[in-house]
């Protein structure tokens, strides 16, 4: 295929990588981060807050994830007199772990690919 392309330039293999179901996507980079931000804060808002993402937004995706998973994802507790938390249930904990590995063969792949477009 490099006899295609213009000398002088350099052409990779790109993408990106997502989960999704019949209704709406399950699990992508950004639902990674919020799920990710969530663990290391312990709040849904302050994880949204992070990413510049509304708490709605964030609500949104995460009660999403939740609905299309066997199990939550994130377990959320109310506010009160010592306020409200949020944090991964051991589903989450094995979804980020799962998709992280799923993201490092997928950028294996794209590398290999790229490998190829110069043979």
């Amino acid at each position: 295929m490099h006899k295609l392309f213009a000398e002088n330039q350099a052409f990779r293999a790109n993408g990106r990588l997502w989960i999704e179901g019949p209704a709406d996507r399950f699990l992508g980079i950004g639902r990674l981060e919020l799920l990710e931000r969530i663990e290391a804060t312990g709040s849904i808002s302050k994880a949204a807050k992070e990413m510049g993402m509304s708490y709605k937004k964030a609500w949104d995706l995460v009660s999403s994830m939740n609905a299309q998973a066997r199990q939550p994802l994130v377990g959320a507790h109310a506010g009160g007199a010592h306020g409200g938390g949020a944090t991964l249930t051991e589903a989450g904990a094995q979804a980020v772990a799962e998709f992280r590995a799923m993201q490092t063969r997928f950028a294996q792949f794209l590398a290999d690919e790229t490998a190829r477009l110069y043979q």
